[in-house]
């Protein structure tokens, strides 16, 4: 346009090229094929082998952290630099939302797996409709119920009377962890882990707030709060895993209903353990080096909008894993 000049528009700060995305696409591969791994050998494996499945997740695990923190790292530098201008400020705003959403469409998956598991496969492998047919040749006096603790395996008298998808031990576990009744909902640790995870979204919320008012002692102290909750929450289903396999016998092969609990919950708690950490470090940078302004704090807007959506994923699970 006329009149222009290169002197209208923003400077537009673009790093050096960098092998840090390469670098965390190795080591997220890794990460990846030593956690199915560990889950092969816990659903195939021979009892008591040795294998370096836990080794290739862990040492996957560590470098891509490590990753992660450089890149980050020299983020921070450069946004407290001065070097980035509102047009990638706003990419990275556009960047969170769609990992958000991807992290959505993750978890929708496992939901639409569960639905059709609870509402369909269940239904016909117990021979209703049209394509359970076959279920007086295949799993004959299998009744579908869930939780489903007894597996069609398990009807039919073991592995060894399956005539076909003989691929492993699936037996059913003694209890499960759905809701007890109100007799002992007072020792039911979903409840507990419900509550401190709707506490924590309201007092990260709190803390948003007393961030925009300039007030870094609230910010820091509700902050804090909301990291202590989502550790309490890691916590406490510690221990609802040390019950699940010590007391009520529920591994990830216990038939599909121990498979659906661990992957959903599991992975779900695996984000807790990753926004916690997100949290934990913005609450490091605002104690320890005066970070975040009330024009300028993206990495603790993010860390917050992604401690919500774990906090909103949550409600769901406890609704249609625990409770429908």
């Amino acid at each position: 346009m006329a009149g222009h000049s290169n002197t209208d528009y923003e400077t537009y700060y673009v790093p050096e090229q960098s092998k840090l995305a390469i670098w965390a696409s190795l080591t997220l591969f890794t990460t990846l094929f030593g956690a199915a791994s560990v889950l092969n050998d816990q659903t195939f494996g021979e009892p008591g082998q040795e294998t370096n499945s836990w080794f290739i997740f862990l040492v996957g695990l560590v470098l891509f952290l490590a990753t992660l923190f450089v890149w980050f790292r020299q983020t921070i530098i450069e946004n407290r630099a001065g070097m980035n201008s509102s047009q990638l400020k706003h990419s990275y705003v556009i960047g969170m939302q769609w990992f958000i959403f991807s992290e959505v469409m993750f978890f929708a998956a496992f939901f639409g797996a569960l639905w059709y598991v609870r509402n369909l496969a269940g239904p016909w492998l117990a021979g209703e409709g049209e394509a359970g047919r076959m279920n007086d040749l295949l799993w004959p006096g299998f009744e579908y119920t869930w939780p489903m603790m007894e597996t069609p395996q398990d009807a039919i008298g073991g592995v060894g009377n399956q005539i076909t998808a003989n691929n492993g031990v699936m037996t059913g576990p003694e209890r499960n962890l759905s809701f007890p009744g109100w007799s002992n909902v007072g020792h039911w640790l979903p409840l507990y882990n419900t509550i401190i995870l709707i506490t924590s979204s309201v007092t990260a919320h709190i803390a948003h707030l007393a961030l925009l008012k300039g007030n870094r002692k609230g910010q820091n102290l509700w902050l804090g709060i909301t990291v202590a909750l989502g550790l309490a929450f890691v916590y406490l289903q510690y221990l609802e895993y040390h019950e699940a396999y010590v007391e009520y016998g529920l591994f990830l092969n216990s038939g599909i209903y121990g498979t659906t609990f661990f992957m959903l919950t599991g992975f779900h708690g695996f984000h807790v353990c990753m926004g916690a950490i997100m949290l934990l470090v913005q609450w490091l940078r605002s104690t320890r080096s005066s970070h975040f302004t009330p024009e300028d704090h993206f990495g603790f807007e993010a860390s917050s909008w992604y401690w919500h959506f774990v906090d909103v994923v949550w409600v769901g699970l406890f609704l249609f894993v625990y409770i429908l």
